[in-house]
């Protein structure tokens, strides 16, 4: 099997170039993904899989069930662009390669189909969308989409400072990352009177000199930065009474962002009322740290070896970049999840406008997947090991 597999990504090169042109040119903002939504149904339909969508989301469930008895495995793929000024105007571009990872998971199920699998149990397919937002994992956890699933799978391309073209990781350890939004109301004042009013624009700079002194774990990577700051009216002789301000947070850990989330808020909070402004700070967004999975990192591990050989493989990726994707495995009790990590040549790095890849790394990508999916259907089906490390 594992060489019909190689060969059907080889002899369909075009084809997946083709679905990546088409995915990329249809880049759209978090939650409004509704022509990838209608091209990724087309190409279901095309296939002859059910598939569900939603009344209220863009996401797309997919189901490949011949009625056999056996575990179910996911494949999920993100499906939202990001925004970016180009030359004065704003666009929407695939600068974090979901429209690659849409187009791998895709014709993983593709060639498995081509090549004669016939799942013992059920493959679900899962687009998803508003991954930058954070919520959309959340979204398909609350709607029951994963109520039955028991391994998933995603992957990511991974930018050539962490992977070359040619190597695969078994699994990325996202960090935790959270995003605060934050306002500041004075009181306004004519700029001859400053005493009469409360400027935010200090309590703007105390946030940003408080948040740059939050004191944190050296034995945790962790960092917290001021990312927006806005205040004034235009009037330049005017005390300006209203302020907003961006934080981002990062930490390798869960507990480590609930300490650093605290000690944030505590110390912008405080520093930014110092002079009698009002300081409310909330949190805009967050993500949850990997849970390692060694067992189900071992069967995909097979998979890239087998697809790349012995020297494609890498041991998983630590970064401190963020997914929803590890809410999937944390949210349930049953649930076994690993993201694999795709060497892709990728420059000069992920959320870029200039953002590249060798579109030779999307045959890796297939070919990896569909290895370890019936890796799994064959391993998993066969154990009731839990996700703590007892079901593989």
């Amino acid at each position: 099997m594992l060489e019909k597999l190689k060969d059907w990504t080889a002899a369909n090169r075009l084809l997946l170039e083709t679905t990546y042109s088409e995915l990329h040119r249809r880049a759209e903002a978090s939650w409004k993904e509704a022509d990838t939504n209608a091209f990724l149904c087309a190409e279901l339909e095309r296939m002859g899989i059910p598939f569900r969508t939603f009344d209220d989301q863009t996401g797309i469930v997919a189901v490949w069930d011949e009625g056999e008895p056996g575990p179910t495995v996911a494949l999920r793929a993100d499906m939202d662009a990001l925004p970016h000024e180009i030359n004065g105007n704003r666009r929407m571009i695939h600068s974090c390669g979901h429209d690659a990872h849409m187009t791998i998971a895709l014709n993983a199920v593709r060639c498995l189909r081509q090549n004669g699998f016939c799942p013992p149990g059920k493959l679900k397919l899962l687009f998803q969308p508003a991954e930058e937002t954070g919520e959309g994992a959340l979204s398909f956890i609350r709607k029951g989409v994963t109520d039955d699933i028991d391994f998933m799978l995603g992957i990511h391309l991974r930018p050539i400072q962490e992977l070359p073209l040619g190597k695969a990781s078994a699994a990325i350890y996202h960090g935790a990352a959270a995003q605060l939004r934050g306002e500041i109301r004075g009181v306004q004042a004519h700029a001859a009177r400053p005493h009469l009013g409360v400027n935010v624009i200090d309590s703007l700079a105390a946030v940003i000199h408080a948040v740059n002194a939050v004191k944190t774990n050296p034995y945790v990577p962790q960092s917290a930065k001021v990312t927006q700051a806005s205040a004034g009216s235009g009037s330049l002789n005017t005390v300006p009474d209203y302020a907003v301000f961006g934080i981002d947070l990062r930490s390798q850990t869960n507990e480590g962002m609930d300490d650093l989330i605290r000690r944030v808020r505590h110390g912008a909070i405080s520093a930014g009322a110092a002079n009698g402004a009002d300081v409310t700070l909330d949190t805009a967004t967050r993500t949850v740290a990997a849970s390692p999975n060694p067992q189900l990192e071992t069967i995909v591990g097979d998979a890239i070896r087998e697809v790349l050989g012995a020297e494609g493989w890498s041991p998983p990726i630590v970064t401190p970049g963020g997914e929803d994707f590890h809410y999937y495995s944390l949210g349930s009790g049953k649930l076994s999840a690993t993201m694999i990590g795709l060497g892709a040549g990728l420059r000069p790095g992920l959320h870029h406008p200039e953002m590249t890849f060798d579109l030779a790394a999307m045959q890796h990508g297939v070919a990896i997947v569909a290895a370890a999916t019936a890796l799994l259907f064959g391993r998993g089906g066969s154990s009731s090991a839990g996700r703590t490390g007892e079901r593989i």
